[in-house]
Order: structure tokens, then sequence, then C-alpha cells
């Protein structure tokens, strides 16, 4: 049975606003990830999901405030901020950013980039870490002779390569994915799709892969966790959440797909996310839902375990629901 490597328990994320006030962009989040494992992370624009992963990261900017638990191999990463942060960072997590340009210093070549990490962690110096910089590349399936280019000389598709090359240099555990083919075209997609369904089963990495794609979602993953104003709304397999979702956001999430065959008609989600810098009262999504009642405007739900590893919160699931 398969070990758990990561428990995130009760992240909060809050942000200070320019003129007063704060913005709470992640509302108590609980996650498990197990080794091996392909677990998504989706939701609309806005939802919280990039800060969420951020903040596994350590990533945030100084006007965020975290708290909760990163638990990483037992530790509590998060307890000690960047001191206990740091030691983790790309060595036992790392991430693929969804910018792969953005993530490459422009004027220092791939190769180098590769090797920084390594260097730092103590992986690997000199010529051993040129050499490990070179498989990494031929790996995700580059030439090791172009580790002395620059990121401006690759293309995108070829960029986002070398950035999960990257972000293996230190053998992770963990791997976190920021819509990392949401740039790329439809061929290209598929193709960092399918290698990091490769890199997963090859290395054991536990990845999570974050995206508003619900079809990306369904090829890659085994389980996945729907967020919603900053919250986890659901998180189950991802047979449970297409065939038996248990709460009105996933249901038309999934109700809001493409038919390729044009059987089914797309039905939109009607009005669009609350603002997370004013207090919410009731059900966060009650605004939108097709199947609320008075309880849902003025009680916010708990997320709820219906069976096991599948939970969301609808009053619509208790049974003390009127």
């Amino acid at each position: 049975m398969s070990e758990q490597v990561l428990a995130v328990e009760d992240l909060h994320v809050w942000f200070d606003l320019p003129k007063k006030g704060r913005l709470h962009a992640v509302q108590g989040v609980n996650l498990e990830l197990l080794s091996g494992e392909r677990f998504g992370l989706v939701g609309e624009s806005g939802c919280g999901k990039t800060t969420a992963i951020l903040a596994l990261m350590g990533l945030l900017p100084s006007s965020a405030d975290v708290s909760g638990s990163i638990i990483l191999d037992g530790e509590d990463i998060l307890a000690g901020g960047e001191r206990s942060m740091r030691p983790h960072r790309w060595k036992d997590i790392s991430m693929v950013f969804q910018g792969a340009m953005n993530a490459f210093n422009p004027v220092q070549t791939v190769g180098a980039q590769l090797i920084e990490p390594m260097e730092f962690h103590g992986v690997a110096t000199g010529d051993a870490a040129k050499k490990a910089a070179g498989e990494l590349l031929e790996l995700v399936g580059i030439a090791p002779e172009r580790a002395d280019r620059y990121p401006h000389e690759f293309s995108g598709g070829m960029r986002q390569r070398a950035a999960i090359a990257m972000a293996l240099a230190c053998s992770p555990k963990v791997l976190l994915a920021d819509e990392p083919t949401t740039a790329l075209d439809v061929m290209v997609q598929a193709q960092i799709l399918d290698l990091l369904t490769r890199l997963s089963d090859d290395l054991g990495l536990a990845l999570v892969f974050v995206t508003h794609d619900i079809p990306v979602i369904a090829e890659l993953c085994s389980r996945a966790a729907v967020m919603y104003a900053g919250e986890i709304v659901e998180t189950g397999a991802m047979e449970t959440l297409y065939h038996d979702p248990r709460h009105p956001y996933t249901r038309m999430l999934f109700g809001a797909i493409p038919d390729p065959e044009g059987e089914k008609d797309v039905v939109s989600i009607p009005g669009a996310p609350p603002r997370l810098d004013r207090e919410i009262t009731g059900c966060p999504f009650a605004p939108r839902c097709d199947v609320a009642f008075e309880r849902c405007r003025v009680e916010r739900p708990a997320l709820l375990e219906l069976a096991r590893r599948h939970s969301a919160a609808c009053h619509l699931n208790d049974r003390t629901a009127s």
C-alpha cells in the first residue's frame, strides 16, 4: 500500500490589500498525497489553486500570511517559516510553473539553471552536475548538448520540458505542476501530459496537477479535489467525481465540458465566484447553485466524509438538511 508523502492540514492564506483589509485566498485546505499518486486540483480561475501550491513551496510574497501545517515525510516544513522550508524546496518538493519562459533566467544557459539547485543542495557539483544536467534533459526528450543554449533558443514545448527537467534536478518526492500545458498547442500538450505520466510511473513521483481543464485531469489523475472560493468543496476518485458528484459545483463543472460527439449541450455555470476580500455568509456557491435552499444562504457547509476518501461540502449530503 502506498505511503503518505505529503499532508496539508488547515491551510489558510491571507493577503494584505493596498488600502486596507485582507483577502482570504485559501481557506482551510486539507489534502493528502500518497507516494506515486497523481492528484488533480481543479476549479475556475481565481479559486485559489495556484496560491495554495505556492504556499506549499513557500514562494508567496511578503504581503501573504500563511497558517496551517504542511507535513512532508512526517515533518511540518511550514512551522519554522523560510528556515524550515528552504532545505526542502526543490530537493523534496519542487514545481513546474505555468509560464516556462518566466521560470528561467534569460541571461543564463538552461544547463546552468539545472545545475544550480543540485549545487545548492549538495546533490552534485562540477563535472558530475554537468553530466547530471545532460541526463535530465535527455530524460525529458531534449538532446544533452542543448544544455549550453539559452531559454529563448528553445521552443515553447522544449522550454516546458526543460522546466520539468529543472524541477527533477534533485530527485524530489513531490512535484507540483501549475497548469503546465496552458500556453501550448494541443499536440505539445499531449506530449507534456505523456511525459508527466511516464515520469510519475518510472520515478515514483507524487504529482499534484493544477488546472481548470477537467478532461486533462481525467486523463492524467486517479484522484482530485475541486476548489471553489478558496476552499475544497469536494474530493475523491476521478471516477466517483464524474459518475457520482456530491457537490453541485462539481456536477456543473462536468456539465460544462464540451461533448466531442455533440450528444449533449454544454451548460455554462451562471454568475461568477464571490469576492474573497469580503465576508461570505452561508455557502459560497449558493448564489450560483441550482438546488440551493434557505440553509445554504445562512450556514456554511462543512466538508463531510461520505465514503472512504470521498468528501463534499454541501448541505444536501447532511441528513439533518431541511
